[in-house]
């Protein structure tokens, strides 16, 4: 192999691409011959006699990189690499010294203060040459950094939003944040679950246009989303007319009772609002029924490789479901287990006994007038 030619070394592969330079000396020759040579090479140059005519300059305009002398008149070339360094990083804006001091302190204290490079004269053009291309090379790399972040961190905006209409916040941050939250699995844990249904809907549904009865539903599900999200619940599915929410999964939380009785007398209340909607679009008003269950079930993550949601099985779900067949409209109810979780703060209007599908024997249930709590 023969040796490289050193009177005509190799084209250097990084080009220009145009890039925005700055030439800060008060010398005019050596800003002359450097700006001359470095538009030869692609670079758009402009030039600047002091450092405040450079900091004005570059205070209006873009610049991908400057070259900075030490010494001149009023204020020092050190003194605006300090002034520029207070707003723009060694990534966004590299600046090289070009400077006939080169001795060792001058060096140091110039990269400490954000220098990205040294240069000391009489310049060698190739030297400065390749130490412009490398720092704009640099700049270019952080830059598309930069934008990458940008365009990830939109992503997830975007993806949260679109999640946020399928799965609440808590749900949806875990599964960008966390990927292990995507395997299947659950825990066992103690929840309250809440589960919310329209009355004499099915009569509604089966006699009205379907625009009709999407919009009543809509109306309904939207505004008790607000009061389910606001007292700190996950809504783990919408079934039809109906929602079914948990206090205390995925994010554990301490007095999920008293939250859950405390949001179902919310979203009673609540009702007033989704049928004065009602009535000024035409349509009928609605009432809800609203059963209340605590106990130990298993949340996580259910369903095949394919597709998976969060969500919550067990005993203590299919009692729920039966605590809110009982319920009237308007009416709360809820069992001993979230009566006795609620520790004496909740309000009775009358315990009643029923006997559920699948029981040999009667329980305790609790209509609830109100309760003694309040948000955190």
């Amino acid at each position: 192999m023969n040796p490289p030619d050193v009177n005509h070394p190799p084209s250097d592969p990084l080009v220009s691409d145009g890039a925005a330079i700055l030439v800060v000396d008060d010398n005019e020759m050596n800003r002359d011959v450097l700006s001359r040579r470095l538009e030869k090479k692609g670079f758009r140059v402009s030039v600047a006699e002091s450092g405040q005519e450079a900091l004005d300059w570059l205070g209006a305009n873009p610049c991908d990189l400057v070259l900075l002398d030490i010494m001149m008149p009023g204020l020092s070339g050190i003194e605006v690499l300090t002034r520029l360094r207070e707003t723009r990083n060694v990534s966004e804006l590299p600046i090289i010294m070009a400077t006939a001091k080169g001795e060792q302190s001058y060096i140091v204290d110039a990269l400490k203060r954000g220098a990205n490079d040294y240069v000391t004269k009489p310049l060698e053009f190739p030297v400065v040459l390749a130490r412009v291309q490398t720092q704009l090379a640099l700049k270019a790399a952080n830059d598309r950094i930069r934008k990458l972040i940008d365009d990830v961190e939109r992503r997830n905006a975007f993806i949260r939003s679109v999640f946020g209409r399928y799965l609440t916040d808590e749900v949806a941050e875990t599964l960008l944040d966390s990927p292990e939250a995507l395997e299947l699995g659950g825990e066992r844990r103690e929840v309250s679950i809440l589960l919310a249904d329209l009355r004499g809907f099915t009569s509604f549904s089966a006699q009205r246009d379907p625009q009709e009865v999407m919009q009543v539903v809509n109306n309904f599900l939207s505004k008790m989303t607000e009061v389910i999200i606001a007292h700190g619940g996950t809504i783990d599915e919408f079934i039809g007319d109906a929602i079914l929410a948990l206090f205390g999964a995925p994010k554990s939380i301490e007095d999920h009772a008293p939250r859950a009785v405390a949001c179902a007398v919310a979203m009673q209340e609540a009702m007033a609002e989704v049928n004065r909607h009602n009535v000024d679009a035409g349509l009928p008003e609605v009432a809800i029924g609203i059963g209340i269950n605590t106990g130990e079930v298993v949340v996580g993550n259910i369903g095949s490789e394919k597709r998976a949601k969060y969500g919550v099985v067990g005993h203590n779900v299919n009692m729920t479901a039966r605590i809110e067949a009982y319920t009237a409209g308007g009416q709360t109810l809820v069992s001993e287990n979230t009566r006795r979780s609620c520790a004496g703060r909740i309000r009775i209007n009358e315990e009643l006994q029923v006997r559920p599908k699948g029981f040999d024997h009667d329980i305790a249930i609790y209509d609830v007038a109100g309760i003694d709590f309040e948000l955190p």
